[in-house]
């Protein structure tokens, strides 16, 4: 069907679905119209929210313009005139993404991105964060808008893990701002966990672990104590590693780990469940990269 025209009316929302307004004590039915669009893998709940305010979306032939409205089953839902998809089961990938690329699905300066790379098999999804162009390692994928918000929340946070090349020979005092946590900009860095792996050369090889997923904050602090990062690798993420998983690569993950890590089921979310015995993955990173 076509797409509600540009004269096409807002659906008036009733006092029971705008926010802060209970002018019933019953609660209403159903969902929150953006938080259905992100489980059909449509897009994030807050992208959702701003196509809906874009008057994108229709819900019974009316288009509207505040995501303050609860849907069920039973309404019929169109963004930019078409059906919207019953939600497929929620899913995760793990991808390793290659230096180089761009973690959005077009860019502007025409730079190849990380979406145009993928598998051709692989169904629509999205990113969980992101990696700039420099940086590779670890970048999770999902076809489910809520499981991207859960795991970008701050309050949730998922330690991130990263092997870092500086250029230097960095000394414990250097790299104590960094633990201690410091300001940029007017901008607050929480605390890092920093070890000093070793020295090759010219170069030094770290191990910087965070709870936070700002824009390029290790390159960042790092310049900010006088070291300038030279690569940059994501090796987990939460309860998800990168282990030997080669650039370019994608691995889904098991529905039984995802309902054990992610609470799938209505019970809350595991903390960092490992149940595999210490690898030697450690020894493999510190020699591998070594040689880019």
């Amino acid at each position: 069907m076509a797409r509600s025209g540009p004269n096409a009316k807002p659906l008036s929302l009733g006092p029971q679905a705008r926010y802060g307004e209970h002018m019933s004590e019953q609660t209403p039915k159903g969902d929150r119209i953006a938080k259905v669009i992100a489980r059909a893998g449509i897009a994030s709940r807050r992208d959702a929210e701003r196509m809906i305010e874009a008057g994108r979306v229709s819900v019974n032939g009316k288009t509207i313009s505040s995501p303050a409205l609860n849907v069920t089953p039973a309404d019929k839902i169109k963004v930019d005139g078409k059906d919207l998809a019953e939600p497929e089961p929620p899913r995760l990938w793990l991808y390793h993404k290659p230096a180089g690329l761009v973690t959005t699905m077009r860019d502007e300066k025409g730079r190849p991105t990380v979406f145009a790379a993928l598998p051709p098999d692989l169904p629509r999804v999205m990113s969980v964060g992101r990696l700039d162009l420099g940086s590779e390692g670890l970048l999770l994928l999902t076809n489910d808008g809520e499981i991207k918000r859960r795991l970008e929340l701050p309050s949730t946070g998922w330690l991130r893990k990263y092997r870092v090349r500086v250029k230097g020979a960095p000394s414990d005092e250097m790299l104590e701002p960094l633990r201690r946590g410091l300001t940029l900009d007017g901008e607050r860095f929480q605390p890092m966990s920093v070890t000093l792996d070793r020295q090759q050369g010219a170069n030094a090889w770290l191990t910087i672990s965070l709870r936070e997923g700002r824009n390029r904050e290790i390159r960042r602090a790092a310049e900010a104590v006088g070291l300038v990062v030279n690569r940059l690798i994501r090796i987990s993420y939460g309860p998800f590693q990168l282990r030997h998983l080669k650039p370019g690569a994608v691995e889904e993950v098991k529905q039984r780990v995802l309902r054990d890590q992610l609470g799938l089921d209505g019970e809350q979310p595991k903390k960092l469940v490992r149940k595999r015995k210490p690898t030697r993955r450690r020894q493999d990173l510190r020699g591998k990269p070594g040689k880019g």
